[in-house]
């Protein structure tokens, strides 16, 4: 019997891996906020916010995905964006991406369109507080270490 539960659960792992490959190979979903009209509108309307995203991103996504903000956003305050994405990655272990478009000119509230498929966006407010000095710490991430869990 134990047998056969076992071959029944490989069974089902496998399905499961080959179902995901099969439709685009992550089983996650990326909300792309300039791609969809609904998320586009939340922005505009200040229902969504970044940080509301990135919170998504830690039970239901894969990423930050095409988020139009400010031209101005400092290179560290954007590192920081990403550092979050990675370390919800790590907790998860799962793939993260981030996809943020800093919009030379544009403020919080402005609408800028892409074209074609992807759509338009409106600029979201990143942080104004500065991440600099954990940023500067460096460090490196670790592959993860999955024979440790239990």
């Amino acid at each position: 019997m134990k047998k056969h539960l076992k071959m029944l659960n490989d069974a089902v792992k496998k399905g499961g891996v080959f179902a995901s490959s099969y439709v685009g190979g992550l089983s996650g979903a990326f909300i792309p906020v300039s791609e969809d009209s609904t998320m586009a509108r939340r922005a505009q309307s200040g229902d969504i916010t970044i940080d509301k995203l990135e919170a998504m991103t830690s039970v239901c996504s894969v990423g930050l995905d095409m988020i139009a903000i400010p031209g101005n956003t400092p290179a560290d305050v954007i590192s920081a964006m990403i550092a979050d994405e990675v370390s919800i990655g790590v907790c998860n272990n799962k793939t993260m991406a981030v996809r943020v478009i800093p919009v030379p000119g544009a403020v919080k509230g402005d609408t800028v369109v892409f074209g074609g498929l992807l759509g338009s966006a409106t600029v979201m407010e990143a942080h104004t507080s500065s991440p600099s000095l954990f940023i500067r710490r460096g460090g490196r991430i670790p592959a993860p270490l999955l024979s440790l869990r239990n």
